[in-house]
């Protein structure tokens, strides 16, 4: 067995991001950048105001003052101020030459073109301001290279001055289902049989990836079945399978593997659930043999695939957080393999889900979490802080 981290290094050793393509930025959300995008102008350009209000010099507070225009959105009064000059002006609208102030409207009356203060107000010069440059500047970095393009970047750049951006195509993903127990979910099911629900899950936890699956759906427990399946899916970025990774008679997906020319870079991990893993490459694609017990393939899917996709896309972190939490009741001491319990996080605090068998799917489902101990940790007691990774 090896370590986990040492694993999780190794498998994206094993391959490089693939290659990029350019979209408009509406198509863009959830990729990730695959250059550094960088500002095409500055924002604001101009002094605006933040208020609805009156746009004036602070030299000549407290007034009165003579409004002498109007400033709007699109539409900024031209012409400068003077001496007891003030200009009606609207949230967004550029500040006329001359005025570094403004005071929003409930606070100033008006009689004409004649305005004074109706509050006794405490003004600083600059107030309700936006300055030029605030935001950003020309040239100035907007979204790093490997950065997730969430709808906030994706704005970013758009106020940049960018229509489209530089992102990697979608990674081609093969999946495989290996069981002769297994039929298609949906389907009638006898003692013998159970509903293939591997496959579905990878899917579900694939959708807010850059991903294009192709499903060679169930394979039965055949070398020369397998062998075939595997030598299909090898036009894919990755390939992955679930079952028969382990050695049992049954256990065929490692002789298929070789048999179509795969190479096994590593194989069984000191973690728990998730044991039997392996995984190395097939011609050009990364391959990934997930235990078969559901739980098992959900959590190294979690560790593994999801992190792989992420390196494949051009993520430049791709491994999910750890975020430490209250631990709400006792656990045993770790022996040789790292820990992945399922939990539900809420508040701070952090709670076993209590069925944490690896083919328990109920109790996956109400988990939100996983409490993460590494090998040899010792008992933990309610109270004590553990670090957990968040589950999609």
């Amino acid at each position: 067995m090896i370590a986990l981290d040492d694993a999780q290094q190794r498998l994206l050793a094993l391959a490089k991001p693939v290659e990029t393509q350019t979209l408009p930025l509406a198509a863009a959300t959830g990729r990730w950048a695959a250059e550094t995008v960088s500002a095409r102008r500055t924002q604001p350009t101009r002094d605006l105001s933040a208020m609805d209000g009156y746009a004036l010099r602070f030299e000549d507070w407290p007034g009165p003052w003579t409004v002498i225009g109007e400033s709007a959105a699109g539409a900024s009064f031209a012409g400068p101020l003077g001496k007891g000059e003030a200009a009606r002006i609207f949230t967004g609208a550029a500040l006329p030459q001359g005025a570094d102030t403004v005071i929003m409207q409930e606070d100033m009356a008006r009689d004409g073109n004649a305005v004074h203060l109706i509050v006794d107000l405490q003004l600083l010069a600059g107030k309700h301001v936006r300055k030029a440059g605030e935001d950003f500047h020309a040239g100035q970095v907007l979204v790093a290279a490997g950065e997730r393009l969430t709808a906030a970047r994706i704005a970013l750049a758009a106020m940049g001055g960018h229509g489209d951006i530089r992102v990697r195509r979608p990674v081609r993903v093969a999946l495989i289902s290996t069981g002769d127990e297994l039929v298609a979910p949906g389907s009638e099911t006898d003692a013998e049989h159970i509903p293939a629900s591997n496959g579905v899950m990878l899917q579900a936890l694939l959708a807010n990836y850059p991903c294009n699956i192709i499903d060679l759906g169930i394979i039965p427990d055949n070398r020369d079945a397998l062998t075939d399946a595997f030598r299909r899916a090898a036009e894919a970025d990755i390939v992955l399978s679930t079952g028969g990774a382990s050695v049992g008679d049954h256990d065929h997906v490692k002789p298929a593997l070789e048999a179509a020319g795969a190479v096994i870079d590593f194989w069984k991990i000191a973690m728990r659930p998730g044991k039997p893993l392996m995984a190395g490459t097939l011609g050009n694609a990364i391959v990934i043999g997930l235990p078969g017990n559901p739980v098992s393939a959900y959590v190294t899917a979690t560790l593994f695939v999801l992190p792989l996709v992420a390196h494949l896309s051009g993520a430049a972190d791709p491994f999910p957080k750890r975020l430490p939490a209250l631990l709400d009741a006792a656990l045993p001491a770790v022996p040789n393999r790292t820990d992945h319990v399922r939990a539900i996080f809420e508040n701070g605090r952090v709670t076993p889900v209590g069925m944490n068998d690896s083919a328990a799917l109920r109790a996956l489902s109400h988990a939100n979490a996983l409490i993460v101990r590494p090998a040899g940790s010792p008992a933990a007691s309610a109270g004590d802080t553990v670090e957990i990774i968040l589950l999609a």
